[in-house]
């Protein structure tokens, strides 16, 4: 047993220390990408397999259990038959058979406490990795993380949501002139689970939630916030390819400003970020070049949305773009290289184009040119953004989510319907002061063409929103752990439209957020 003992204890400490360790030298020995993805494979096998070592020490542990209440039963029953012993003086024939009972005793005892010491040992290894797991239909490893955050915010003017403000709504609506409020309805909850190898390659999933599907019918419902599906992914990842099916930011416009305030909806939403998380497969490959350079191309097929709202509380008819029978193609190159500092610096451009159906042969072509960048200008400085330029991009955030202009409502066939045209972007500017504080400031512009809002004036009513907006941000980020998040944000956002004066609306927000 003691050798039993040994061989599992050495197993889970020594086994997988040296693995690590000659991992780590063939990594440190090849500047290569390929040989460090083939490490992260072997090393994942060698966490399945410590997964099943810990599983046959609970086994085992569960053994030693009975025995050592075995054991404990037979001292029991010794001690009883030293008693009578004690009170009568022992014959000669006898206290042979005593001594020998006595040393058999001590011995059991010894071995008693030495197998409690090892018990001790191994359940407490044990526990230690079970906490870490979630029992799932599987045997594949599950985990849970998430965000538990509240906000607080005070609002000069009037957004149309007080809590995520996006745009600055026409000064002929008045709703007051600022509100105070809080909510923790930004708080997220995700789940990972890392599946089996398939066809080569290692199989893994994601999704993440967060309360901010909107508000029950009901007293105080704006505490109430609805659960709602952010992102979700199934992933295939094999040594330079990886195939991707889910709901995600779309991979022509995958960065967003760095903020803790604005997580229900990314910074710059409706002012230069394109991010609507949208359903997609793609397919991405990269090249390794010499000095820690990388080509990723990446393409891929997405659900063609337009900005219009659902039809429907229950049902879910076709909107223009999936009325199209066909779905939006992207794609993005990108070149990236590492530096010293573990800050990528990355440029890469991109392109999306989906056809659209307003009914009655209307036909529209969105499309999109893109441009991203990750740009470590300095020491603990750097800068990184995005801008586009292309047509009928509501559907991804652009021009307050319009994607076309009609010169009478959509029902009437004579209406003109035209895709509206529109620029823009953002760029952030990120400062780490030191480990725990980070300094970010940054600025997005979405400008649709005001010739072509000029040309629909007459029917601008329906398109409230719609118009040049600007937003300004500066925001502090302090982490004394890692688990533990505080931040501090102000944003001014900035909404013209023809014929009306300026709006604006400026917001302090806070953010205490922990980490799980």
């Amino acid at each position: 047993m003691n050798a039993q003992i040994t061989r599992v204890v050495i197993t889970l400490l020594f086994t997988c220390p040296m693995t690590v360790a000659q991992h780590t030298a063939a990594t440190v020995s090849s500047n290569s990408e390929s040989q460090l993805a083939s490490v992260v494979e072997q090393l994942q096998r060698q966490i399945a397999k410590l997964e099943t070592s810990v599983e046959e020490l609970r086994s085992e542990a569960s053994r030693y259990r009975e025995e050592t209440l075995e054991l404990q039963r037979r001292l029991e029953l010794l001690a009883k038959r030293d008693v009578p012993e004690q009170v009568s003086p022992p014959s000669a024939a006898s206290y042979g058979d005593q001594e020998s009972e006595s040393a058999s005793a001590r011995s059991a005892a010894a071995r008693l406490s030495k197998l409690e010491e090892a018990y001790e040992l191994l359940t407490g290894k044990v526990d230690d990795q079970y906490q870490t797991k979630i029992e799932s239909g599987s045997k594949y490893r599950v985990r849970l993380s998430g965000l538990a955050m509240l906000n607080m915010f005070s609002n000069r003017g009037v957004p149309y949501s007080i809590d995520s403000p996006g745009v600055a709504p026409p000064t002929s609506i008045s709703y007051g002139a600022g509100s105070f409020a809080g909510t923790l309805r930004q708080s997220q909850i995700g789940i990972e689970a890392f599946g089996p190898e398939w066809a080569g390659a290692r199989v893994s999933g994601d999704l993440r939630f967060d309360f901010a599907g909107g508000f029950p019918n009901t007293a105080d419902g704006i505490t109430l916030g609805l659960m709602r599906l952010r992102t979700g992914n199934v992933r295939f990842n094999w040594s330079r390819t990886s195939l991707t099916a889910g709901q995600d930011a779309p991979l022509f416009s995958p960065l967003s400003p760095t903020s803790i305030i604005s997580l229900a909806q990314p910074e710059f939403s409706y002012s230069g970020n394109l991010w609507t998380w949208t359903p997609q497969i793609q397919v991405q490959h990269w090249f390794g070049l010499p000095s820690s350079q990388r080509i990723t191309v990446t393409a891929g097929i997405v659900d063609s949305l337009t900005g219009e709202p659902p039809s429907s509380q229950f049902e879910r008819l076709a909107q223009a773009g999936e009325a199209s029978r066909q779905p939006g193609y992207t794609a993005r190159v990108a070149w990236s290289r590492a530096t010293d500092e573990d800050r990528p610096l990355s440029i890469a451009a991109g392109g999306y184009f989906g056809r659209q159906n307003w009914g009655f042969n209307r036909g529209v072509d969105g499309w999109a040119a893109t441009a991203d960048w990750e740009i470590p200008l300095v020491r603990r400085f750097g800068l990184k953004g995005e801008f586009y330029r292309g047509r009928a991009l509501g559907g991804f955030g652009a021009a307050a989510g319009t994607s076309v202009l009609s010169s009478d409502a959509l029902q009437n066939k004579s209406a003109i319907v035209r895709g509206l045209d529109t620029v823009g972007g953002w760029t952030q500017a990120s400062y780490q002061v030191s480990p725990v504080v980070q300094l970010n400031t940054g600025y997005g512009l979405d400008n649709p063409f005001s010739n072509e809002l000029q040309q629909f004036a007459a029917v601008q009513s329906f398109y409230p929103r719609l118009g040049r907006n600007r937003s300004a941000m500066a925001n502090v980020i302090y982490r004394p752990r890692s688990d533990l998040l505080f931040s501090l944000e102000y944003r001014h956002i900035v909404s013209s439209r023809l014929g009306q004066p300026t709006a604006s609306v400026e917001n302090i927000g806070m953010g205490i957020g922990l980490l799980f």
